[in-house]
């Protein structure tokens, strides 16, 4: 906006209609007051000012706006008609005037200074606004040049208190600082330290990374100037970055050398110790060979002498009359005694066999409790026991040994019956998910849990782990026979099959006999059973 300043309202009037006709915007004021009181609530592009007005001229209004930082800015044109003279328009120029027009005024040039004028003025408005906006940019990054110097001194601080050598670098590699411990294996930072001969450079790998950006971390030897030896460092660089943008590289040479050799010895430890356990294997599979042949020949051995004792005995005994009591029952001793012995014998071989690997195979375990069942069947008449079977799944399995292991959970089912009660066995089969006893039913499960029940004597819980310990009893043998091995065997068995087995029972109410098996074998554990079983064929 453009203000007039003129005494005359006529001279207000046709300024005022030349510059509208041209588009701009003009406000007036008939005294120099006036003008003053206007300027200081409203903002001018330019004034055109009357040097002759009464009261308060043009020039002492022109330098009271020199006064005001508001209007100090503010380009002033003064018209006059009285003083032409050199001297007034010198003082016009003096008081803060751009430009002295006298009258009679020319529109034409009138109108092209005040475009000129108003063009100027806006482009120093714009100047300054430019410049402070500079001003402030500068401030700000001196403020953010000066938290950046802060944290810099913090960084080396921390890098200075470091066990390790640590470095920064700028974004393309230049290294801009190194802590004290750099210069104990480089002269200065600009030469990397020294590697070991048949290395490559650590200037190529440090390159390499600042080019991809990527973080760097390798071990590597490096020359220790002082004690001319390499020592063997792990180098880290990791990348500072913000806005996906790498401001900094962070570098870190950590002194591995004592973990590298205490890996190395341990390293030769192992390898010792693993020759020693490769031997110490070998013999004890060469002593188990040895074992099975002693067990096989000694129970050949001293069968045949029981055999013997057994015959004679039995022979001596049928040949006494009846009415023969003193002799009788000795010779009665002799041959019970030696049937156990034979059954002792028996048992002690099968439980040595276990030692020996065989093959696992699909094996369909319903055929096997079928030809178990039909191979009992007189014991099973004479107990008039009942049978109570659910479908087994198809289980990977060595087919003769889970044989045993159901052969002699019934036994001994059948065996400690009550007298007066006919024996209930349920053989109750199902999958389950986890290898947990006492898991839910999953028909997805890769594992079977089978449970043989009864309603026999039962046993006290406390007992369990006696009762699955070889020779263990927990009824003498005038009561029951037996020897003390069938259910040890039975664990052997689930346990050389990676499963499980336990038992849960209480007095005079019956057992449970609960294993669980995987319903399939691990491809690495049925290989070296048949590696195993090759060395004992």
């Amino acid at each position: 906006m453009i203000l007039i300043v003129d005494d005359k309202p006529e001279n207000i009037l046709s300024l005022k209609k030349t510059l509208e006709l041209y588009q701009f915007q003009v406000d007036s004021a008939n005294s120099g007051e006036e003008a003053l009181k206007k300027i200081l609530k409203t903002s001018y592009t330019l004034i055109i000012l009357d040097v002759q007005m009464p009261s308060m001229d043009g020039f002492e209004v022109a330098e009271a706006l020199s006064g005001y930082s508001k209007a100090r800015d503010i380009p002033i044109i003064f018209l006059s008609a009285v003083n032409k003279d050199k001297k007034f328009i010198t003082k016009g120029y003096d008081s803060g005037g751009v430009d002295y027009i006298t009258k009679p005024v020319d529109p034409d040039i009138l109108i092209m200074k005040v475009k000129s004028f108003y063009r100027m003025y806006q482009q120093t408005q714009e100047l300054s606004l430019v410049q402070q906006e500079l001003r402030e940019e500068v401030e700000v990054r001196k403020k953010a040049q000066q938290a950046l110097d802060k944290k810099v001194k913090e960084l080396h601080t921390i890098l200075e208190s470091l066990p390790q050598i640590a470095f920064t670098a700028t974004a393309d590699g230049r290294i801009e600082y190194a802590n004290q411990h750099w210069f104990r294996y480089s002269p200065n930072m600009s030469v990397m330290p020294q590697t070991a001969a048949g290395e490559s450079s650590l200037d190529e790998d440090l390159q390499l990374a600042f080019r991809s950006g990527r973080p760097l971390e390798k071990e590597t030897y490096i020359k220790d100037l002082h004690e001319g030896q390499y020592r063997c460092h792990l180098l880290k660089v990791t990348p500072m970055q913000e806005d996906d943008e790498t401001l900094k590289w962070i570098g870190t040479f950590t002194d591995i050398s004592h973990q590298k050799q205490a890996n190395e010895i341990l390293e030769s430890k192992v390898r010792e110790r693993t020759e020693e356990l490769w031997q110490i294997n070998k013999s004890l599979e060469e002593s188990n060979h040895d074992l099975q042949q002693f067990a096989s020949v000694a129970s050949h051995d001293l069968k045949e002498p029981l055999r013997k004792i057994h015959l004679f005995g039995a022979m001596l005994r049928d040949k006494f009359p009846d009415d023969d009591e003193a002799i009788k029952p000795f010779l009665n001793r002799i041959v019970y005694s030696s049937n156990r012995m034979t059954r002792l014998i028996n048992d002690l071989l099968n439980f040595s066999r276990l030692s020996a690997s065989s093959d696992f195979e699909k094996t369909d375990v319903n055929l096997l409790l079928d030809e178990i069942l039909s191979d009992l069947e007189l014991a099973i008449q004479e107990k008039n026991a009942r049978f109570h079977v659910s479908k087994i799944p198809h289980i990977e399995v060595v087919p003769g040994q889970i044989r045993q292991v159901f052969q002699n959970i019934i036994s001994n089912a059948l065996k400690f019956s009550k007298a007066d009660v006919a024996p209930e066995i349920t053989i109750h089969a199902e999958t389950i998910a986890t290898f947990d006893v006492n898991a839910a039913a999953d028909p997805d499960g890769k594992f079977c849990r089978i449970s043989i029940s009864d309603n026999g004597i039962g046993f006290d819980e406390q007992y369990l782990p006696k009762i699955f310990t070889i020779f263990q009893r927990l009824h003498t043998m005038d009561r029951y026979e037996g020897t003390g091995i069938g259910l040890a065997i039975a664990k052997k068995v689930i346990e050389r099959h990676d499963g499980v087995l336990t038992a849960k029972s209480k007095l005079n109410e019956g057992s449970a006999f609960i294993f669980v098996l995987p319903l399939t074998q691990p491809e690495n554990k049925k290989q070296q059973a048949k590696e195993l079983a090759g060395k004992f064929s």
